[in-house]
């Protein structure tokens, strides 16, 4: 199979996403009082609405309607003041009234959009983009000096009820296929879930993963879901197709369907992309389908071919009224909006001198950026200034390297405390250790639960940055290496590396070595 780069140049993915998330922060069902509860013991969290028993009528969950309100205020949607829920019928066994309860043509929110920043590694997918100059834009994209902005446009986000889980028995996988029985919970049947849809604006598998990142980043600043991938509260089903360079047309599109990870939404449209332009390429047909990702294999398979808007057979739900938000009701969820990522990461670029690439990643997750306000205030506003980049450095390299490795840690139980990031961070900006070590004396911080100034002193690692004292050893190390110094006077420059090790060594690593860099290059 060919490398996506190589296809690129061919054809063009048209990619457009469905991102369900379930609204769990909620205490009760879309349209019942029956509890929302994940890992509850199967079937107690039901009753005769959400079982869909005969002469059971729904009832609408008011918090549920502020919640997509609320998503489509921060997604930059037109929030619709009339609008109705239908009937989507189909027969399965996850779903016991035999329809779900969803929305139709207009829904809640319509019209949105967000902006994505692309750069580094992930901006080299799209195609050409070399080919711009900063500022210069082409379709929905704008060259930045890192990479470029994407402008990726919703359309809309509809608020549904989620099915009941299915438990496949036996066979290797969990999956229906090779099951010898299957069981179904409906605990989760009748859960609010909000579902977004993109336009058709997404050309790359990292466009698409950030899409997903940011747009999870956003329900949990404004509080609607706990966005966990692994739980199912979050899921994406992507559409994907490609057309030849330079034309208009659509082609077949594929839907990958349940995508529960960041890095299988990724893999599973790049080899999407790869597996439709090998079938093209040899005048096959793309049929419009169904397809699993499988993470293990590292292939898509195809779950069943797809159905269209007329298998449904909507209809509008003869047991719910039908909608009337009012601008009083708009404003009220309007107020409840709290400071986005995007706008908080503009003002860590405004208020503490940061790179947009920082802030960014900064505000990737809520504990970070709270860390990282929270070490600004304990620095002070006279050391805030000089702190804050070395402090976001931290941050975004050691601390959530660490995150990452412990798995479901909160930054509040830890032992690195915002004053202790201070501390350490401002040992090392006054040169009292260096960065290696500032590295040795965070994982004891950790480790121990120490303060840096007390592991810094119980294992001698101060930092020696006494000129005179550094000279002499600086003077030693070249006296005994005279040979080693011809070399570097005759051209062999990157014996510096030699001379500073062997300082280094003598000094037992506690020597400067930017101090020790430059003696150096004024002696040779």
């Amino acid at each position: 199979m060919q490398k996506l780069e190589d296809v690129l140049k061919k054809w063009e993915p048209v990619i457009g996403l469905e991102v369900h998330a379930e609204l769990t922060t909620l205490q009760t069902k879309m349209f019942c009082n029956c509890k929302l509860e994940f890992g509850a013991e199967p079937n107690t969290h039901t009753c005769p609405v959400c079982l869909g028993l005969p002469g059971a009528l729904p009832v609408p969950n008011k918090a549920a309607i502020e919640s997509i309100v609320l998503a489509g205020l921060a997604t930059n949607c037109d929030i619709e003041k009339r609008s109705m829920f239908y009937r989507k019928n189909y027969m399965y066994p996850d779903m016991p009234k035999n329809f779900q309860t969803t929305q139709g043509p207009i829904a809640f929110c319509m019209r949105g959009h967000l902006d994505l920043s692309v750069d580094g590694k992930a901006a080299s997918e799209r195609y050409a983009i070399d080919d711009l100059s900063v500022g210069e834009g082409r379709e929905n994209i704008v060259k930045t000096e890192d990479g470029y902005t994407a402008h990726v446009g919703i359309t809309h986000i509809h608020m549904e009820e989620d099915a009941g889980k299915m438990v496949h028995i036996g066979g290797g996988e969990g999956r229906i296929a090779g099951a010898t029985h299957s069981l179904v919970d409906y605990n989760r049947a009748g859960t609010p879930l909000i579902e977004l849809v993109t336009e058709p604006d997404l050309r790359t598998p990292e466009e698409a993963r950030l899409f997903m990142q940011k747009l999870r980043q956003i329900y949990l600043a404004i509080g609607i879901s706990d966005c966990s991938m692994e739980e199912g509260s979050l899921r994406c089903d992507g559409n994907i197709s490609l057309r030849r360079r330079g034309t208009k047309e659509f082609g077949t599109k594929t839907e990958l369907k349940n995508m529960n990870s960041f890095k299988n939404l990724h893999d599973g449209l790049m080899y999407e992309i790869c597996r439709q332009a090998e079938v093209l390429d040899e005048g096959g047909i793309i049929y419009q389908e169904t397809r699993h990702w499988d993470p293990s294999a590292k292939r898509t398979v195809v779950m069943r071919v797809k159905e269209t808007a007329d298998d449904y057979r909507l209809f509008p739900e003869p047991d719910l009224a039908p909608y009337d938000l009012s601008d009083e009701f708009i404003e009220r969820v309007r107020a409840k909006l709290p400071e986005l990522p995007d706008e908080k990461a503009k003002r860590f670029e405004e208020d503490f001198s940061l790179s947009a690439y920082d802030a960014r990643h900064l505000v990737e997750h809520r504990s970070t950026s709270d860390f990282f306000e929270a070490c600004m205030k304990a620095a002070g506003q006279d050391d805030a200034a000089k702190l804050s980049k070395p402090i976001a450095n931290l941050i975004i390299n050691d601390v959530a390297g660490w995150l990452n490795s412990m798995g479901d840690v909160d930054l509040d139980d830890c032992a690195l405390t915002p004053e202790r990031a201070v501390k350490l961070v401002g040992m090392q900006v006054a040169d009292k250790i260096s960065s290696k070590q500032a590295k040795e004396v965070f994982a004891l911080m950790i480790e121990q639960d120490k303060d840096p100034d007390a592991i810094v002193a119980e294992h001698g690692m101060e930092q020696v940055s006494d000129a005179g004292a550094i000279e002499a050893v600086v003077d030693e190390v070249l006296a005994d290496n005279p040979d080693k110094v011809e070399q570097y006077r005759g051209g062999k420059t990157g014996l510096i590396g030699f001379f500073v090790g062997q300082c280094m060594k003598k000094m037992q690593g506690q020597g400067n070595p930017k101090i020790i860099n430059e003696l150096l290059e004024q002696k040779l």
